[in-house]
Parts: structure tokens; sequence; C-alpha cells
């Protein structure tokens, strides 16, 4: 049974698709510079069409700039040398290796040339944020000028053929102010004062699967929907679906928080929205003694993220898209897990329904009982846990989660809460946080290049200064929407009057949904990617 989400939100419209908005819509034309998405120059031309979906809730979609990216004449295609992370990873979203040193991207310039290629050395540099002093990444190597991309996948292949690595890619991604667009970005709004319905979270069956985000929002009839936080998504990294980071459904802790990153916070089904740093801690107890938790829900010894406890490698700090690991871990899991939970080498105690043991196993991993749960131990924690857990005994799992001041925090059934990153609008001011919430690698600029400095799809959510409760998609990855930058991402959520604002999941997994259909483009070749949550606007139930 799918898991509905229960609270309002108030969607502030701002909906650019390839989807048609429903109907009844009106489309009114933005003068230049006025109110107008801090996307480009000023003189450009950009529509809004505004929709109310249902009482309280309303979709615009804003489409900015020329509409035919041929009247920019500054962009085009190009290949760019580069060992595209998609080869050596599943990961559709894995940024390029393509950033170098000055003296290593020079040579391999010359090596190109002399192979017959026009090879160029480009300068990347990237503005500063709240806390990343920014400057020069590096230097990429590009391959000639392209009017299509055919001809520059054309290019490419010779490139391969000569032993070299590359991909085509539009320069009207790289994240100049001077592009000329065009954008598309869809705006939800959900005002409390009007909105009778709720706002919920949902994952679907059970944590470790994905659904994609239409799925989730048809089977629980949603108004509207949009994709939500971080999953895993390799198996290598844990269960695929898992949330990378906190995950709070009706009040519940299905999954630790990545310490200190920010989260979308949904209290009281959508009347009340907030962005928030949180930790956690979990305990077993025992007759005897307690234990310390590691982690709840996810495969032990994995923590995609990272930002979880000491002794873990390569870091217990936030760290993007990095699965950190620890041979020494206890990890609780409750039937929201799946039907499983993950098997391997250790000790798992299975409890019923009333945190009685019922069995020790070993190897771990296996069915739970009827609303039962589990503690599995690997490494040095089997001992730990076999001195706490025995046949007969009762064993009490705790979470608890605390804000940035130390202060518990105590959801009740009406709150969600999901993992993001990084900050992008605190107190209605400019707040990137991509070095806090572990996306500055400085031993690899090529990942900063590609996930936070390039344009993408992204997925933002916030509150503005009305209590209003904002989701935004910007479509990307296209020569008919370029996406944004994180400190694009970052304007566009302070121009729409975001006093509080996050970063969602953002890449393939950028979706939104109204009445039932998909009405953006996402990226991926395949289409719509399956994710592991996502916020839904529900209407108004008999009774609620």
């Amino acid at each position: 049974m799918k898991k509905r989400l229960c609270g309002a939100a108030v969607v502030l419209g701002v909906l650019v698709t390839a989807g048609a908005l429903p109907a009844q819509a009106s489309a009114p034309t933005v003068q230049p510079g006025r109110h107008a998405l801090p996307l480009g120059p000023t003189d450009l031309s950009e529509t809004r069409t505004t929709t109310t979906l249902q009482p309280g809730v309303t979709l615009t979609r804003i489409v900015r700039g020329a509409e035919d990216p041929s009247l920019d004449p500054a962009l085009h295609w190009t290949v760019e040398v580069s060992i595209p992370g998609g080869d050596t990873s599943p990961d559709p979203d894995a940024p390029p290796t393509a950033l170098k040193d000055w003296a290593s991207a020079d040579e391999l310039a010359g090596e190109l040339k002399r192979d017959g290629f026009q090879a160029r050395v480009e300068q990347v540099a990237t503005p500063k944020t709240a806390d990343y002093a920014g400057g020069t990444l590096g230097w990429r190597v590009r391959i000639g000028t392209y009017e299509s991309q055919s001809a520059a996948t054309t290019e490419r292949t010779r490139l391969r053929a000569a032993g070299y690595s590359g991909s085509a890619v539009y320069t009207g991604w790289d994240g100049d102010a001077t592009d000329r667009g065009p954008w598309r970005v869809d705006v939800l709004t959900i005002d409390p004062r009007r909105f009778r319905g709720s706002l919920d979270a949902s994952y679907g069956p059970d944590l470790e699967q994905r659904e994609t985000t239409s799925e989730l929002s048809k089977s629980a009839d949603a108004t509207a929907a949009v994709n939500a936080g971080f999953f895993v998504l390799d198996p290598k990294a844990g269960a695929p679906g898992d949330p990378a980071g906190v995950g709070v459904y009706d009040g519940r802790l299905l999954s630790e928080s990545v310490a200190g990153r920010p989260s979308l916070v949904i209290r009281d089904n959508g009347r009340r929205t907030e962005v928030t740093r949180l930790t956690w801690r979990g305990r077993i107890t025992g007759r005897e003694s307690t234990l310390r938790l590691n982690g709840v829900n996810r495969v032990p010894g994995l923590i995609r993220n990272c930002g979880g406890t000491e002794g873990d490698a390569p870091t217990s700090l936030p760290l993007h898209d990095v699965t950190c690991t620890n041979p020494d871990e206890l990890v609780a899991f409750t039937p929201d897990y799946g039907r499983h939970t993950p098997q391997g080498d250790g000790l798992e105690a299975v409890l019923d329904a009333h945190d009685r043991v019922v069995e020790l196993r070993s190897p771990r991993g296996g069915e739970l009982p009827p609303g039962g749960s589990s503690v599995q131990a690997t490494g040095r924690r089997v001992a730990d846990l076999t001195t706490l857990a025995h046949t007969g005994h009762r064993l009490r799992v705790s979470t608890t989660l605390l804000d940035e001041r130390g202060h518990r925090v105590s959801p009740s059934p009406r709150t969600d809460i999901l993992n993001a990153g990084p900050e992008l609008v605190r107190d209605g001011q400019l707040h990137v946080t991509p070095a806090t919430d572990g996306m500055v690698r400085p031993d690899d600029p090529s990942w900063y290049y590609g996930w936070v400095h390039k344009r993408n799809p992204r997925t933002l959510a916030g509150v503005d200064a009305a209590g209003r409760t904002v989701l935004v998609t910007a479509d990307g990855r296209s020569t008919d929407a370029l996406g944004l930058s994180i400190g694009e991402s970052a304007r566009v959520a302070k121009s729409l009057g975001l006093r509080d604002a996050v970063n969602l999941d953002g890449g393939g997994s950028t979706t939104m949904v109204a009445h039932g259909d998909v009405i953006n483009a996402p990226s991926d070749a395949a289409g719509e990617r399956p994710v592991g949550d996502a916020l839904l606007v529900l209407p108004r139930r008999r009774g609620d």
C-alpha cells in the first residue's frame, strides 16, 4: 500500500515544461526587466501562464528568452574532451571528468592538434558563494564549433576512434550570463490561507524500491506533484530508492540525516514550511545497557552522501554523491524498508510487534514478522549486539532529530521532512552553501564544474514571506531549455519571492506532474526517471 501524504502547500506558480497547461490559463507577457527572472540580458522576452489547479494551488509556467536557439549566435555545439562519468557509473547524472590544470590541458590540446583536431584550451572560473571562494576551477579542452548536435557527435566519434574520450556539449549549458535562453520553469504555489488539501511526501510501497513521480501522484490521486529528495541509485551504494539523507514521513523517522545538511520541513500537512539543518542520534536499549545506532533503514556499511559517524571512510562529513563506508555498524530496520532486510555477514536481532527478540540470525537478512522490526550488526558491532540482544528479551529502538541549536525536534504525524542541499536563500538573501553541504571537492574540480557550476535541470523548494510553499522545476540539458546553475537557482528562488529556499534532487530526476500528466520534459533519454520519493499536493478528502 502506498504511503499517503497529508499536507497543504502553497505553490508559487512558475511552470515551464514541455507539456500543456490545464485549461483556463492566462498568458500575460512580462515586460523586459520588470519582475522578470534574473536570467540572461534584461531585454529578453518572458511569458507567464498561470492556472488554478485547486483552491489555494496555482501553477505558473515561465518561458524566458528566444524560443529559437538559433537566434543566439553565440551558442553552439562542441566536443569536450573528457571521461564521461556515465561510462563508469550507473548514475546518468554523474558529472564528467573534464577539468585539468593548465599545463595538462595545454599538453592534451597539443596532442589533439597533432592528430588533426581543432583543439582549444578554455579557463573555467566559478563565482563565489556564501561558503566558497570560487575562482578558477581549472581548464577544459574543447574541439570545434558546430551548428548541430549531430555534427558534434560525428566529431566525437572520430575523437574516440583516435583513442580519446569526449562528449558532445551545448555551450548554452556553460552558464554564461550573456546567454539569451530559452529557459523553461514551472512553479507550484500553495497558499495555506486558502488551501484545504494536504501536502505530503510519499516513498511508495517501501523505501528500497523506486517509482516515478507520476506513479506516486496517480496512486494517491494527487492534484500535482514534484520529485523530492536525493536517493540511492547505484546498487553498489545501497538499496536503490533509499533516501540519501533524512526522511520523515507522517512524523516517523525512516532515514537518518546527513549530518547538518539542510532539509525541507513540511508541517501541519503543508500549512507551515521551513528549511532547517538537522542532525540525529539513535539508540538501542536492552536490559543491561544502551548501544548507539549508526543508521536507519539502509544497507549497513554504505553511507550515501556521507555525513555519518566517526570511523566512516573517507570522512564523517557530508560529501555529495559519494558513498562512505564503515565495516562496523548497527542499523535499525522498520517494516517500511521492504519485504526483506539486507543480507550479508553479521548478526540480526529480529523483533516482534512488541519489541521482543524472536530470532537472532547470522548471516543477517530476511523477512520481518508482522509489525516487527530488526537491528543488524556488522564487524566489531556484532559483539555489542550479541551482548545486548537475547531471545525473549525486549529491545527498544529510539531515534531523535536535533536542530541547529541542539534542541530536540519532535515531528507530529502531520509532519514530513525531506533531505536537500545546498541551501539557496536564507531570510530573503542569497545564501548558497555548497562547501558546507559536501559539494566542493578540492581534489576533483570537475565534479563541482558539472554539478554546481554548469546548468542542469533543477528542482527547488521553499517558503515565501506570506507563508506559501513554493515548488519549482526548471528543465535543462537541451537547446529548448538551458537549465540552471546552482547560483542561478538561488537567484531564481529569490526573484520568486522565497524567504528560504533549498535545492532538491535534480538532473534526470526533475519532474512535475499536474492532474496526472507530466508537464515538464525530464532529461533522461529513457524518459521519466523512477525516484526515491515525491511531494504530493492532495485535494481535500471527505472527513479531513
